[in-house]
């Protein structure tokens, strides 16, 4: 029996609204605001409210039954594209355990969420143990867990975990989750399962080079799939096998209305700072922003265009125009945030808005100017055409980073598959922030491929950290963007390259209209404290 989340399966996980489940007093969920650089926010309970922010269905469901988005199959094409916000009022202890509760009657009930539990046969990394693994047992006498061990960092190693008392399962779920880019950057977006057989809990120790370090570390690096091997006797393999996985069934695009007048309910965000001392930086302050318990907020070395930037969520230099206005004398912020919270990047940047226009007098508007942006176009419409395969319609939209082969040889490279998406998607894919390819960018992207309907295709490239010892640069003189050289030697591909030939496409440099935000004013002294 199909039905919304009703006790599902003999590994029931899922118990239904239906029957008593908390809910939220009032959500307001709407469709987010267009980001270049989407990204979920789920921010703490604070004044009564509970907010998730541009998240995808896939990411709300991952939030409300706290399962790895890659182990969430099924469900329209919509699923990992579409991004909503919402923002709910609950009384101010509600535990964590509720509120994922109360987030899953609301699928139930604004979107007719309808899914099962299942196994299903997809490309996941397994864990074996080869004849003679490098790990001891565990004495049990503690709680486990995998720490990283930043002290161990050194010009060849960014990855080091310690391992005490933790099952493979559990290491096996660490390597799958782990958001940092040493890991991340060799497991990508798959499962990871155990079929290690060892029992019990271990302890054990590892090093690695990260992705992005190989090259400059040379020999003296090793990938994550080989210090697995030489350092613990286990293998990490990609491959088909069945996973444990949460099947949509269906959900709606679009939720239920908002009762009348909630959003006039919700408190809003907070948009200024309760108290903020600015004095200017002494010479060479290094930039850095820390956000500090209490809502303490830490700046030292800040420009006043990065605090603009921020502030606009500006991602290009292109982007902001009247700079002449602007100096490069550098200020230490210190500032609280209301209820003693930490802010989130939406209230924090309305907030360094707020304190821009107060203590320095400033005063902007957007208007359409002619800026250098990247045109992504088709080298020949035949070309493209043969290339980039008309997609299955029953796929999710969306492209994803799935890793690369294990062998060394291989490690420069990025293997990313995406399917049923617009090449109007696609070139905002190119550009968010988490992308290895927004390394490479300097200008905004556009589509002017002319290419209309959905496609699947797999793009391989190497970051630009791998060319960077070679000499490569940006694009940003009127060649396509990414370094110029050709395949490196050590096996790298840059962007450029991988785009003409496995695409049949090239980002041209071009000028083109855009939003552009305008500083009329700004003064260099802020007012007193």
């Amino acid at each position: 029996m199909k039905t919304a989340f009703t006790c599902l399966a003999t590994t029931a996980i899922f118990c239904s609204a239906a029957f008593g489940q908390p809910g939220f007093e009032m959500a307001d969920v709407h469709v987010s605001p267009h980001s270049k650089n989407p990204t979920m926010r789920v921010g703490k309970v604070r004044a009564g409210q509970f907010e998730i922010r541009t998240a995808t269905m896939l990411d709300l469901i991952s939030v409300a039954y706290e399962i790895n988005p890659a182990n969430i199959a099924g469900g329209p094409s919509w699923i990992e594209t579409d991004r909503f916000d919402v923002i709910a009022k609950v009384p101010a202890n509600t535990a964590n355990e509720t509120l994922k509760l109360m987030l899953q009657k609301l699928l139930a009930d604004r979107f007719q969420l309808v899914a099962h539990n299942d196994n299903k046969s997809m490309n996941a990394y397994v864990l074996t143990a080869g004849k003679h693994p490098l790990v001891k047992q565990g004495d049990g006498s503690a709680p486990g867990g995998c720490e990283p061990q930043t002290s161990d960092y050194t010009d060849t190693i960014n990855g080091s975990f310690l391992c005490h008392n933790v099952t493979m399962a559990e290491f096996a779920q660490t390597l799958q989750t782990y958001p940092r880019p040493p890991v991340r950057s060799y497991i990508g977006a798959n499962p990871v399962r155990d079929l290690t057989g060892l029992q019990g809990v271990w302890d054990f120790h590892i090093k690695w080079t990260g992705r992005g370090l190989l090259t400059s570390a040379g020999s003296d690096g090793i990938t994550l799939f080989d210090a697995l091997d030489k350092q613990l006797g286990l293998k990490l393999d990609l491959q088909k096998t069945p996973i444990p996985v949460i099947v949509v069934d269906s959900v709606n695009q679009k939720p239920t209305d908002n009762l009348p007048g909630v959003s006039a309910k919700l408190p809003p965000l907070p948009t200024e700072f309760e108290v903020a001392d600015i004095k200017l930086s002494r010479p060479g302050t290094q930039a850095n922003l820390q956000i500090q318990p209490g809502g303490r907020i830490d700046a030292r070395g800040v420009s006043l265009k990065d605090l603009v930037q921020f502030a606009w969520n500006i991602d290009y230099d292109d982007m902001l125009a009247g700079l002449k206005s602007i100096t490069d004398q550098h200020y230490d912020i210190v500032a609280k945030a209301p209820n003693g919270e930490p802010a989130d990047d939406d209230s924090l940047g309305l907030m360094v808005r707020a304190l821009l226009i107060d203590r320095f007098k400033l005063t902007t508007h957007f208007e359409d100017q002619p800026v250098n942006v990247y045109a992504l176009v088709a080298v020949s419409p035949s070309a493209a055409a043969s290339k980039l395969k008309k997609a299955d319609a029953s796929n999710r939209s969306g492209c994803k980073y799935t890793g690369g082969a294990a062998g060394a040889a291989s490690a420069l490279l990025r293997v990313n598959v995406c399917q049923n998406v617009t090449m109007s998607q696609f070139a905002d894919w190119l550009q968010v922030a988490r992308n290895q390819a927004r390394t490479y960018m300097d200008h905004p992207i556009v589509d002017a491929t002319g290419i209309d309907g959905n496609r699947d295709f797999t793009l391989t490239f190497s970051g630009f950290l791998a060319f960077q010892t070679n000499g490569g640069g940006r694009g940003g003189d009127g060649q396509a963007a990414g370094v110029t050289a050709a395949s490196d030697p050590n096996g790298a591909i840059p962007l450029g390259e991988a785009l003409e030939k496995q695409l049949g496409l090239k980002l041209e440099l071009r000028k083109q209209p855009m939003p552009v935000l305008v500083i009329d004013h700004m003064e260099q002294k802020p007012t007193d404290n």
